[in-house]
């Protein structure tokens, strides 16, 4: 590759965002083009590399097309859909701590999906946690930022 190519190519990527990301509801969702494999490689190593635990894969893409002729549904929901829950140990005792009934919070869950429709772009999604409790409790804030950054992360593999 050229020099002037391998220019363009950091200025397009410099110019082009990452992710778009939305609320949806009571979730967060960013999405990026990238290939499902890769951002569920890079979830997962973004959740080991800061020495969390990970619970259980769930594939909610395969759950919903295995039920659906039995339930009389034709249109599939997802292309791929997984679901990776995870502990930190650290943060849970001190949201529970706070706050006993934080347990519904446990474990945390990033979820990655892709639409039928468009295979290309991924998104990553999890629970959303309200400004208003962020502001009043360092340790929700800090689980905040926690889903964000492994959201964004599994998106940037």
């Amino acid at each position: 590759m050229s020099p002037i190519t391998r220019a363009l190519c950091v200025l397009v990527l410099l110019c082009t965002p990452l992710s778009s990301s939305l609320a949806a509801g009571d979730a967060v969702v960013h999405r990026a083009e990238t290939s499902f494999e890769a951002a569920l490689d890079g979830l997962r190593a973004a959740i080991l590399e800061r020495g969390l635990y990970i619970n259980n894969v769930l594939d909610l893409a395969e759950m919903f097309a295995r039920t659906a002729e039995d339930l009389g549904f034709t249109e599939p929901v997802y292309g791929e859909a997984r679901s990776v829950e995870f502990c930190s140990a650290v943060l849970s005792r001190e949201m529970m701590r706070e706050d006993p009934t934080r347990i519904v919070n446990c474990p945390f869950v990033v979820s990655l999906y892709t639409l039928p429709d468009d295979p290309a772009t991924v998104h990553a999604a999890y629970r959303a946690i309200p400004a208003e409790l962020q502001a009043a409790s360092p340790v929700m804030r800090e689980v905040a930022e926690l889903l964000d950054d492994l959201a964004r992360a599994a998106l940037a593999w």
